[in-house]
């Protein structure tokens, strides 16, 4: 299945093309791998969603693409310069994905479509370079103003938990390449106590990412469950979601409100370790889709509750990431920068 959006959901900065013509941007994941043609700087054209089990290599997927109708209809020529953000470390020139078949030599891939040059990037090093780009593309869940020339933190709860960070680097911006996700769980309650016991059971070690994640919900879900002496009724992530945000179970609520609360918990962690003081940002795909329920969740109470250090997080702004495409942002810059190098 493919789906298209030919017009662009970014705002124009200029109309003035690059030069050297239309680059593609990318954003891989292990379903589905997005595509889009950056005509100029902020003008995005022709986004395509492609099942990567549709195409045999990444290879093939990007020829796809840049075969289309759409693509052909606004760039005749040839693309010479191309970004890709992955979900995958990204160590050297051969990269093989751990969430699907994939593997490739970027060097052998960039020869193969033709470019000029081919960048591959971490995708949560692109989503954090994507910040300082997102204009009204965020919604603010309390503190103050951010600070300027200031660090900003990055999480992202989905498939698992995503930590970056990015740092003011002279005119530009460094991110951090973290596995923050997986430090060591610490518990703020009785009940956070007793859902830890209860992944003791499971896992030697319980990191953040355990329960801030898609198959983090679960196991919180499975944890109250036996608390509260009920039965498991082996519910998925999506349906514990769609349960809690409809009303219809009061176990579900409390399992997104957990989760809100512990992500509250290591959002504050971040900010303080890194002195974000610009604001800390939340991404991924399960909170953006939680709305107003995430609002008056615990989040940011518990954001702000480090005993001497609440005033100092009560001034840092938290944001919750709206942006449908925040990858092509990050790999948008990245790129540019290499270009102007």
């Amino acid at each position: 299945m493919r789906t298209t959006m030919t017009a662009s959901p970014f705002s124009p900065s200029t109309d003035r093309p690059h030069r050297g013509g239309a680059r593609l941007l990318a954003d891989i994941g292990g379903t589905n791998c997005r595509f889009v043609l950056e005509l100029g700087p902020g003008r995005l054209e022709a986004v395509e969603v492609l099942p990567c089990a549709d195409h045999a290599t990444l290879g093939d997927a990007m020829r796809a693409y840049l075969g289309s109708a759409a693509v052909k209809a606004i760039s005749a020529a040839p693309i010479r310069h191309a970004a890709i953000a992955i979900a995958n470390p990204v160590n050297g020139d051969y990269v093989r994905m751990t969430n699907h078949h994939w593997e490739f030599s970027t060097e052998a891939l960039r020869q193969e479509c033709g470019f000029e040059i081919l960048l591959v990037v971490n995708d949560f090093s692109a989503l954090a370079r994507s910040l300082p780009h997102l204009g009204e593309q965020k919604r603010q869940v309390g503190g103050g103003a951010p600070q300027p020339d200031a660090a900003l933190g990055l999480l992202g709860a989905g498939t698992g938990l995503g930590v970056s960070g990015l740092v003011p680097c002279g005119d530009s911006w460094t991110a951090l390449r973290s596995e923050g996700g997986h430090v060591s769980f610490a518990p703020v309650n009785e009940q956070e106590i007793a859902i830890l016991q209860y992944a003791w059971r499971e896992f030697e070690h319980v990191s953040f990412e355990r329960f801030l994640s898609g198959a983090g919900v679960e196991l919180i879900y499975r944890a109250l469950a036996d608390r509260a002496g009920r039965p498991d009724e082996r519910l998925d992530a999506a349906e514990i979601s769609r349960r809690a945000l409809s009303g219809e179970c009061a176990l579900c609520d409390e399992v997104l409100e957990a989760f809100c609360g512990m992500l509250g918990t290591v959002a504050g962690n971040l900010a303080v370790t890194l002195g974000a003081q610009g604001g800390v940002y939340i991404g991924g795909g399960i909170v953006p889709r939680l709305g107003e329920r995430f609002d008056r969740s615990s989040f940011r109470r518990r954001f702000e509750q480090k005993g001497r250090f609440a005033g100092y997080l009560a001034d840092v702004p938290t944001y919750v990431i709206t942006a449908e495409y925040p990858a092509f942002l990050g790999v948008s810059a990245i790129l540019s920068e290499k270009l102007s190098d």
